[in-house]
């Protein structure tokens, strides 16, 4: 059984920090890309940072600068530090698991930046 599963989703102000992280179970973590992906309601989804299985990492315009993408193989997790953070940042956050034509979906994670 394949699993991913956010955490770390919440309410926070303007300018503000938070970390999303996703623990996977059931696949071969080390050698699949994870991806963080944010949808809000009525606007497709959208990519926002990526770390394949070597570490490279690519980021969204709108974020690059303000967040950054890692992994932990030995955790099994990737994670998304979130920092200066912006109204436009709200939606629910996905993390996915690719690896050729293989993908896996967490059940989201909402964040909410408002003061």
């Amino acid at each position: 059984q394949v699993q991913l599963v956010e955490s770390g989703g919440g309410l926070v102000q303007p300018g503000g920090s938070l970390r999303l992280s996703c623990a996977a179970s059931g696949i071969e973590f080390n050698i699949y890309a994870m991806v963080w992906y944010r949808q809000v309601p009525g606007k497709q989804r959208e990519l926002v940072a990526r770390i394949t299985s070597g570490g490279n990492t690519n980021y969204a315009d709108s974020v690059k600068g303000r967040f950054t993408i890692s992994r932990d193989n030995a955790k099994n997790t990737v994670y998304l530090q979130m920092n200066s953070l912006k109204p436009e940042d709200t939606a629910v956050y996905y993390c996915n698991a690719q690896w050729l034509s293989r993908g896996y979906w967490g059940q989201g994670t909402q964040v909410t930046v408002s003061s």
